[in-house]
């Protein structure tokens, strides 16, 4: 390990300690914080590097921050250099965009985890992959290096979801602020394990610091509570027939200034 100067050390464990001690927002619970009692001199430099984001309010910053995707890479590559642990769930997974190569898995997920009249088919998921790779979010086991779960979805300016959206990638709008999620997909090897929470955390995250405002899916009414737990509000039933089955939809709004509020 390379010496680093008084300023480089005090910048690179506080990047650490706010990976460390980050918690869920209770107001926004796609959102994890952390408090900002740090040097403020440190905090300032993190976030012009593009590593933190200082939560504001009309009077000026807030308490907390937030560390953006690239902030994340580096802490963990700071824990790896310190030989320090992560949390459990980053030590075994890595999350990342889905690469072409992986396209068979993500079919075999999606067959698995969902019945045949309601899994997409594998052209649906090859043109996913190809024309909203951005939009699918993986986790990939460590020890295996095969896909545990994966959450994707196209975006679009359209504020309805549409059985079109699960049938047709053709109608993803990079340029899209809503984005129409398709499928949250975890093995079920791999449940019950905060999996699941941990991509829509990540995926809500990064959306929100490109500039999506809201995140839209639909679901069976048994698992409206647990989107409810991620920061969804159930809108009641869907205009979805997918299946031949009744959907809830249900909604998630992201910050369009790409940073946490206070009151």
């Amino acid at each position: 390990m390379s010496k680093k100067n008084r300023q480089q050390a005090i910048e690179e464990l506080t990047l650490a300690l706010l990976y460390l001690t980050r918690f869920d927002d209770k107001y926004r619970p796609h959102v994890q914080v952390s408090w900002k009692g740090y040097d403020f001199d440190s905090l300032e430099k993190l976030e012009e590097k593009n590593l933190l984001v200082q939560s504001r309010n009309s009077r000026g910053y807030g308490k907390n921050v937030y560390l953006t995707d690239e902030g994340i890479r580096n802490a963990q590559e700071l824990l790896k250099e310190y030989n320090l642990c992560d949390t459990e769930i980053y030590e075994r997974f890595e999350f990342r965009e889905i690469r072409p190569e992986e396209t068979d898995q993500a079919v075999m997920i999606e067959k698995t985890c969902f019945p045949p009249k309601e899994a997409c088919s594998r052209e649906q998921m090859e043109a996913r992959v190809k024309l909203a790779p951005d939009l699918f979010l993986v986790a990939v086991d460590r020890e295996t290096g095969k896909i545990a779960g994966f959450l994707n979805g196209i975006a679009t300016t359209e504020d309805k979801f549409r059985d079109e959206f699960f049938m047709d990638a053709s109608l993803h709008d990079p340029k899209g602020k809503t984005v129409m999620l398709c499928g949250l997909d975890v093995l079920p090897a791999y449940r019950k394990q905060g999996l699941s929470r941990e991509l829509m955390h990540l995926y809500c995250r990064r959306e929100e610091v490109r500039g999506r405002r809201r995140l839209v899916l639909t679901c069976h009414a048994s698992k409206v509570k647990m989107y409810r737990k991620l920061g969804f509000i159930d809108r009641g039933d869907s205009n979805s027939a997918w299946g031949g089955e009744k959907w809830h939809e249900m909604d998630c709004f992201l910050n369009p200034e790409g940073h946490i509020c206070e009151s």
